[in-house]
């Protein structure tokens, strides 16, 4: 039996979001930080997971209606720095362009060293410096404790 007529295709939005090309198996953490749970949205949501791709395997979000604010992109590149967003106009590409860890996380990520000083009672937002790409690795300014990968997506704000 041929298995191409058995695929599972996603149908296409009119307007919104795809996220694409998010690391396998972080599709949920991208709608955690999207809030899409917490919210009562009337829009489409569209969760593929573990997709065969020419690289291997990835996760695709699309969320009809929505365009990401720049918190959210920003997040989304520390837990799967090889993500491309595509914003969808009338069913067509209107723009595409691959998310970026940026240089500096304010406010975003708490440090996962309990005896920082951002984790105490004192008025400090937690600030890390992205020191490498891939993997996403974060320093804290504070204490100067690193962070990757798993450790980086269990401490988002």
């Amino acid at each position: 039996m041929n298995t191409d007529s058995k695929k599972i295709k996603i149908s296409p939005i009119k307007k919104g979001t795809v996220i694409d090309h998010i690391r396998k198996g972080q599709a949920l953490k991208v709608v955690k930080i999207l809030g899409i749970m917490e919210q009562d949205i009337d829009s489409v949501v569209s969760i593929a997971m573990n997709v065969d791709s020419s690289s291997g395997r990835k996760d695709i979000v699309k969320v009809e209606g929505r365009e990401l604010i720049h918190e959210e992109l920003d997040k989304i590149s520390l837990i799967s720095p090889e993500v491309t967003v595509n914003i969808i106009d009338d069913y067509k590409v209107r723009d595409k362009h691959r998310v970026k860890p940026p240089k500096m996380v304010k406010g975003i990520v708490r440090c996962k060293n309990t005896t920082c000083i951002t984790n105490q009672k004192e008025p400090v937002e937690p600030e890390f410096e992205v020191t490498q790409g891939k993997p996403v690795t974060i320093k804290c300014l504070y204490c100067e404790r690193e962070m990757r990968g798993e450790e980086i997506s269990e401490n988002l704000r």
